[in-house]
C-alpha cells in the first residue's frame, strides 16, 4: 500500500506491506530506479514475518520537498540523513536495511554512523560510503569505461541530456548495466514515471558532481560528511552482494572490502545477475535478508 509521511525535509512516498508488528526491513532503492526492483522479493519477506517498507527517495517519483529553499543535493550525507528521518517518522529504532547503489550507500552509511539504527545490513556492492577526497585518482581504464555517465552528468551538456532525454537515458544505463536481464518494456514503463519528479534532474546532477569534489554540499549535513570523509568502519551484521554480471560497479565488486567491516561479514556472488540485484534476482536478495532477522 502506497502511503506518504513528513520526514525531515520531505514528503516522503513509500509502499508499506506486512504486519504491523512485523520484524521491520527498509529496502532503498537506487538511480535510475525505483520502490518496483523490490516488487519480487516483497512477498517473500512478508511471508517471513517482516514489516517491509521501501520509501521513494529523494527526487523520485511522489517524495517531494516540504521546503522551495532546501538544497535539492544528491550527497551521501543526505540519503542517510533521509533514511534516519523516515525511521523516526515511522517509529522504528532499528531494521535491516538493505540497499542497491543510493539506497545501498544511505544503508551503509546509517550503519557506520549510528549502529543502534541497523540490526543487520544488505548491501549491494559492499562497503558503499564514498571516499570524496580520493575520487579524482584516475581508476583503471576499463573501469574509467563503467563511470562515463558520471563524467557526463558534470557537464551542462550532460544536465541538458538527463532534462531532455530522461527516459531514453535511463534505459540505456538498465541495459547497460544488466546485460543479461532482458527486461520488457512494461517492466520499465513501471518504473520510468518516477523519473518525471520535477527534482530529479537536479538531485541527480548534484550527486554525480558531489561525489567528485566539484560542487559544495547541504550545510545541514555538513558534520555527517567530516565524518564519512574517515571511511568509519560497519560493525553491524552485514551480507555483501555482488552481481556477476554488474555492468557498472568497479571491476571485482566488494571482493577487498571486509577490512570496512568489524562485525559478522558475508559476501555472496550472485551469478548472472546485474546492477539492479533485488529486481533481478529477488530469491536471492530476500535470503540474504532473512539471514539477519
Amino acid at each position: 500500500m502506497l502511503k506518504q509521511i513528513e520526514a525531515g525535509v520531505l514528503d516522503v512516498a513509500y509502499e508499506e506491506n506486512g504486519a504491523a508488528d512485523g520484524k521491520p526491513v527498509l529496502l532503498l532503492h537506487g538511480f535510475p530506479y525505483d520502490i518496483h526492483a523490490y516488487d519480487g522479493l516483497t512477498p517473500l519477506l512478508v511471508a517471513a514475518g517482516c514489516r517491509v517498507i521501501a520509501p521513494y527517495l529523494r527526487g523520485f517519483g511522489p517524495t517531494r520537498f516540504l521546503s522551495t529553499v532546501t538544497p535539492r543535493s544528491g550527497q551521501q550525507a543526505v540519503l542517510a540523513h533521509d533514511l534516519l528521518a523516515l525511521m523516526d517518522a515511522l517509529a522504528i529504532p532499528s531494521a535491516v536495511l538493505a540497499g542497491y547503489d543510493w539506497g545501498g550507500r544511505a544503508a551503509c552509511i546509517v550503519a557506520a554512523l549510528w549502529p543502534g539504527r541497523a540490526r543487520g545490513l544488505v548491501s549491494v556492492g559492499g562497503y558503499n560510503i564514498q571516499d570524496i577526497a580520493a575520487a579524482s585518482k584516475p581508476q583503471s581504464p576499463e573501469n574509467e569505461l563503467r563511470y562515463w555517465y558520471q563524467y557526463y552528468f558534470h557537464s551542462e551538456r550532460g544536465r541538458a541530456g538527463l532534462t531532455q532525454n530522461r527516459r531514453d537515458f535511463c534505459k540505456l544505463l538498465w541495459k547497460l548495466w544488466s546485460p543479461n536481464w532482458h527486461f520488457d518494456q512494461a517492466t520499465y514503463e513501471r518504473t520510468a514515471p518516477s523519473f518525471d519528479n520535477p527534482d530529479f534532474v537536479e538531485v541527480v546532477i548534484h550527486s554525480y558532481r558531489h561525489r567528485y569534489g566539484l560542487v559544495p554540499g547541504d550545510p545541514a549535513v555538513a558534520d555527517s560528511e567530516l565524518l564519512l570523509a574517515a571511511q568509519p568502519v560497519i560493525s553491524v551484521p552485514t551480507i555483501a552482494l555482488d552481481g556477476a554480471g554488474d555492468g557498472v560497479s568497479l571491476i571485482g565488486g566488494s571482493e577487498q572490502h571486509q577490512r570496512f567491516f568489524s562485525g559478522p561479514y558475508q559476501r555472496r556472488v550472485i551469478p548472472i545477475s546485474g546492477h539492479n540485484l533485488p529486481q533481478e534476482s529477488p530469491q536471492e536478495f530476500a535470503d540474504a535478508i532473512r539471514a539477519l532477522l
